[in-house]
């Protein structure tokens, strides 16, 4: 099984996700944690010598189609609804998110 994680573990995990723990979840946060990291450590004993790598679980071929164009909105219904659309431009208008 795998070593317990400690609160260290959990708090640079929690940093890294932006979340605030309390101390109780940052016990039930350890707790779950140690858990998955020990499920990890059985699948890594699974011998899979011989066994090709795959990109899919599921056959996968069928559920390709053909591209087929099909109508869509156009651009006026598009910006119909959209709180700061820039309707002569045909553009949606979002908040600036970067720098």
């Amino acid at each position: 099984m795998a070593s317990r994680l400690e609160q260290d573990d959990v708090d640079r995990v929690a940093t890294l996700a932006r979340l605030a723990l309390t101390p109780a979840e940052r016990e039930q946060f350890a707790r779950q944690l140690t858990d998955v990291l020990g499920y990890v450590e059985q699948v890594q004993q699974v011998d899979t010598a011989g066994i090709p790598a795959t990109s899919h679980p599921l056959w996968a071929d069928s559920a390709w189609r053909d591209d087929a164009p099909l109508a869509s909105l156009s651009t006026a219904d598009a910006l119909a609804n959209a709180p700061d659309a820039n309707t002569e431009a045909g553009l949606f208008r979002v908040p600036k998110v970067i720098g």
